[in-house]
């Protein structure tokens, strides 16, 4: 697959954009925090929220250390259903088994659900490549495939879009004039042209937010109506989806989903969960006359038996983004890849490439957010450091930084040194501060304006206070006091 990476330079250049926009920088604020509210909300109303995290990691665990069995149980389930199973090794592979179901079926017009899958694989470019016409028909995925962009963000693609700039996408698309048009009037116009599509759509694709193994089933959850129609319209409906995505029972879903809404929206469940068993069967008002299910590998199973295999545990939540200092600043499109935030800056190069996203596992400040607050406790501090370390290895990181890290590492290793380094340091950035800045006359650093040192490092500050307190015992000391006596005196007057 063709996917535009993230180099150094690409990030810094895209992260100094958006941290520069004032506009983006409010919205992902308001966006983002009310995500973090609301996860925090629904989770506290779950009685022993987590055990219910441990239940469902363990869940994800035991599942994916069997995952060959699981998917060969669920191709037959499906298969009994009357559903058709594909397998794509890659996402070329993938992306032709789709075009090749459409072509058999002379589909001119597909009606998309919201699917990081079919990002991934890059399906709406092999679909439009064979001539026939995707639509995205959630709300977000349709305003930023009318403005060409990637998602930014996993559960909230268009959340950096204003309202100015979908009343101009829709103004083009619709041919309307729509400048006094509020949310709800937008909202209408969309549903309206979107109705159109649904109807006319020869065929329905969907992504998966898992599959369950025992019945064949695949289950969508959306907020919109947008997923039924799509899974319904259509007389074919083909649902494509990572091979890691299985539940083996039903029970095994029902706590999966019991933590994703309310991860990711802060919802006790999604508006709609839908689950697709097979065609539409004698008797029922509505349903595809046939049903396909595209399994992806794309890499994944490259991860199994590797210290990676547990970013396959992910739910595509995406939590772990609303909690990440740095994509609240750098934004989604920094990441140059559908998967953005911290889970992206693993799974990216895991997937596609260390070398295409090489800056990826450097855009973390390491604080372990993610990881507390992903409904699977996926570690992912400790395989950015991992990916870190592999760069260096395989020597990616370009020369000079590779040396500078060589040598702030062996600094780091010795106290003596380190201490002596930054005495030296503190002495030779003098001439260059000016007003509190420090102003070097090269940059490297890029756009970012370096922090200068201390005066004082906390070691001295601590050795110094330290020193302060044992003066002020002898003096207590001399005058027949301790310091007991003083806090003693404090708790009274308080």
């Amino acid at each position: 697959m063709s996917t535009p990476g993230s180099s150094f330079s690409q990030f810094r250049h895209s992260a100094t954009i958006a941290i520069e926009d004032v506009r983006l920088q409010g919205a992902l604020d308001r966006a983002l925090s009310h995500f973090r509210e609301a996860r925090g909300n629904a989770l506290s109303a779950v009685p022993d929220v987590e055990a219910l995290r441990d239940h469902l990691k363990a869940i994800r665990q035991t599942t994916i250390a069997n995952l060959a069995e699981h998917l060969e149980t669920f191709e037959r389930s499906a298969q009994a259903n009357g559903a058709h199973v594909h397998w794509a090794r890659t996402a070329a592979e993938a992306s032709q088994i789709v075009v090749d179901i459409a072509r058999a079926h002379n589909v001119k017009l597909v009606a998309k659900s919201k699917s990081m899958m079919t990002d991934e694989i890059r399906l709406n470019q092999a679909l439009e490549a064979a001539g026939i016409t995707p639509v995205e028909t959630d709300l977000g995925e349709w305003i930023i495939q009318l403005s060409q962009e990637p998602p930014y963000h996993i559960i909230a693609p268009a959340v950096h879009k204003t309202k100015g700039q979908v009343i101009e996408l829709f103004e083009h698309e619709s041919g309307e004039s729509l400048s006094a048009a509020d949310i709800p009037a937008l909202t209408a116009v969309a549903r309206r042209m979107l109705r159109a599509k649904f109807l006319a759509a020869d065929m329905g694709v969907s992504g998966g937010n898992l599959a369950v193994a025992e019945t064949g089933s695949v289950v969508l959850v959306t907020n919109e109506g947008n997923g039924r129609m799509v899974t319904t319209l259509p007389r074919v409906h083909v649902a494509v989806m990572g091979i890691e995505k299985i539940a083996p029972t039903w029970d095994e879903a029902a706590v999966w989903l019991s933590l994703l809404a309310r991860s990711a929206t802060g919802q006790p469940l999604s508006i709609y969960t839908t689950a697709i068993t097979g065609p539409a069967r004698p008797g029922d008002v509505d349903g595809p006359q046939e049903v396909h299910v595209v399994l992806v590998d794309n890499g994944r199973s490259r991860l199994l038996n590797t210290p990676y295999e547990e970013v396959l545990q992910c739910l595509r939540c995406g939590a772990c983004l609303n909690v990440c200092p740095v994509y609240r600043e750098a934004g989604g499109h920094a990441y140059g890849s559908p998967y953005t935030g911290p889970i992206g800056a693993v799974v990216s190069p895991l997937l596609f490439g260390l070398e295409q996203y090489e800056a990826l596992p450097h855009a973390s400040s390491l604080c372990g957010a993610c990881k507390d607050v992903c409904p699977v406790r996926i570690d992912l501090p400790r395989m950015l450091l991992a990916l870190r370390q592999e760069e260096v290895a395989q020597g990616i990181i370009a020369g000079p930084e590779a040396l500078a890290e060589r040598a702030v590492a062996a600094l780091m290793g010795n106290a003596g040194l380190w201490q002596l380094a930054l005495g030296a340091a503190r002495l030779g950035q003098r001439p260059f501060l000016h007003d509190g800045q420090l102003q070097l006359p090269v940059s490297f650093t890029g756009e970012r304006r370096p922090p200068h040192l201390a005066a004082k490092s906390f070691r001295q500050l601590w050795a110094e206070g330290l020193e302060a307190e044992g003066l002020a015992a002898e003096s207590l000391a001399a005058e027949g006091l301790d310091s007991q006596d003083c806090r003693g005196d404090d708790e009274r007057t308080g």
